[in-house]
């Protein structure tokens, strides 16, 4: 009786945040989760070659201990936004933390490479759950007139994370063996189920029955899509093809399926509104020029330049670095001025960064490089955190799940197809490749500013006042 009355109290409470100090426990849960997730992801990778190594497992077959983890979370993103929206975010974010928490310990207690990558499929079931619902939770903890500035947070936990992801997998390894990697993950998981139970909003879902058909298809469409891209890039383009195209086949079908269901677990409601599609259409192209460069610079920087292993991880840092400066000041800007133009000027500093890098030369000094990488960061965390409101806020309330993860979705597809794009390169070309690569990301960027900036011409967001006086977007 006392849960149910909660979850009324929360229900009324969250059109328009939570009270505080509640709002602040609320926001240190879904940051620690945002951290274990975003640090198990940069960790994994950077230790990949020794794990593989220690468990007598080749290079291509060790990927799969980062393949698994990703193709879990593509596969599903989406039926869990929807499966949010149906029967509320805490059904399943605090399940989420607690399977990703207990992967975690299962990655650790692994002898063999099987083994390993049945317990990072385990966490990928976890990461999917708490990836989708994230941006969901942000709308109901922070007030209307707050959520950007919550969104900036969010962003500046992000990059903090990915920037100290990797000092912290080589100080580990410096000192242990690689299972306690995923043992840093259990007292992070373990403090953000306590928090989460105690603080996180209790929003109730719409109760349509769950479309299970849908969500076969949803499935098939992303993961064959996403796999097939990434087969077509490093092992066969014939393979590849089909699967690329069993993805767009399942995909056609979801969206005839789909396209009169007033909460469909594919967002085509969400997408006939410009602002969204939009936004959605501006993040994909965006996080495509962001992981086009993320991927070429490492092989720019080692191969081409000739700068060591560790010198390539401090030339990276800058950009996580500038992006974690500037995103709070962006996300609390974008409560107050249009995320269009605020997005397209970011872009547009991005492009710039990104084409000076494609400029370097031979022989660059190490500060030719740094001030372009934290161009780069200050150009994307301009962008991202007003981006990522507008695709959140645009959406109805009860629809907050699924525009999360269609924000979650975006990025992925938008990364996948930057790495496909330097996979086909260096295949074809070698890093030699890594200029031009960089050009191309440049160029992309200025499309991506360019979609920002047609938002413009969309009806401006105005505030309203629900049944119970609290303020809401439309």
């Amino acid at each position: 009786m006392q849960v149910n009355e909660r979850a009324s109290i929360d229900s009324a409470q969250h059109q328009d945040g939570l009270p505080t100090p509640r709002r602040y426990w609320a926001a240190a849960a879904i940051w620690l989760a945002l951290a274990m997730a975003v640090l198990d992801g940069a960790i994994a990778n950077v230790a990949l070659p020794t794990i593989g190594s220690d468990l007598g497992a080749s290079a291509a077959t060790s990927v799969w201990i980062v393949n698994a983890y990703q193709l879990t979370i593509t596969v599903l993103l989406l039926p869990l936004a929807a499966f949010g929206d149906r029967c509320g975010y805490r059904t399943i974010y605090i399940p989420g933390l607690f399977l990703f928490t207990l992967g975690s310990l299962g990655c650790a207690l692994s002898h063999s490479l099987l083994a390993l990558i049945g317990a990072r499929v385990f966490q990928g079931i976890g990461a999917a759950c708490i990836m989708s619902m994230n941006a969901a939770l942000v709308r109901a903890t922070y007030p209307a007139k707050m959520l950007g500035q919550g969104i900036g947070y969010n962003a500046l936990i992000l990059s903090i994370s990915a920037a100290a992801g990797p000092t912290l997998a080589a100080l580990i390894l410096s000192f242990g063996s690689w299972p306690w990697l995923f043992l840093i993950n259990l007292p992070i998981g373990v403090a953000a189920i306590i928090v989460g139970v105690k603080a996180l909003p209790h929003v109730k879902g719409h109760g349509h029955p769950f479309d299970w058909t849908a969500a076969a298809l949803s499935a098939l469409m992303m993961g064959c899509t996403v796999f097939g891209a990434e087969t077509f890039a490093r092992e066969s383009g014939a393979i590849g093809s089909i699967l690329i195209a069993c993805g767009v086949g399942a995909g056609a079908l979801l969206v005839r399926r789909e396209w009169g269901d007033p909460a469909p677990l594919f967002p085509v409601d969400l997408l006939k509104i410009r602002i969204f599609s939009m936004s959605i259409a501006t993040s994909t192209v965006s996080f495509a020029a962001q992981m086009l460069a993320f991927v070429t610079l490492p092989f720019l920087f080692q191969s081409v330049l000739g700068r060591s292993a560790f010198q390539t991880g401090l030339l990276m840092t800058p950009w996580p670095l500038a992006l974690g400066v500037i995103a709070p000041v962006a996300g609390r800007l974008a409560d107050k001025v249009r995320a269009g133009l605020i997005g397209g000027v970011g872009l547009a500093i991005f492009a710039f960064g990104l084409f000076m890098l494609s400029r370097l030369g031979s022989h660059p000094t190490t500060f030719d490089i740094v001030w372009r990488m934290a161009v780069c960061g200050m150009g994307f965390g301009l962008f991202q955190s007003p981006n990522n409101r507008t695709i959140v806020s645009s959406a109805p309330r009860n629809r907050s799940g699924a525009a999360g993860g269609m924000l979650a979705t975006a990025r992925l597809l938008g990364q996948t197809s930057g790495a496909v794009a330097v996979g086909v390169a260096f295949h074809l070309v070698g890093v030699k490749a890594g200029p031009g690569l960089l050009a191309a990301s440049a160029a992309a960027a200025l499309i991506a500013a360019g979609l920002s900036l047609l938002r413009l011409r969309s009806p401006r967001t105005v505030h309203r006042r629900d049944e119970q006086g609290a303020i809401i977007l439309d």
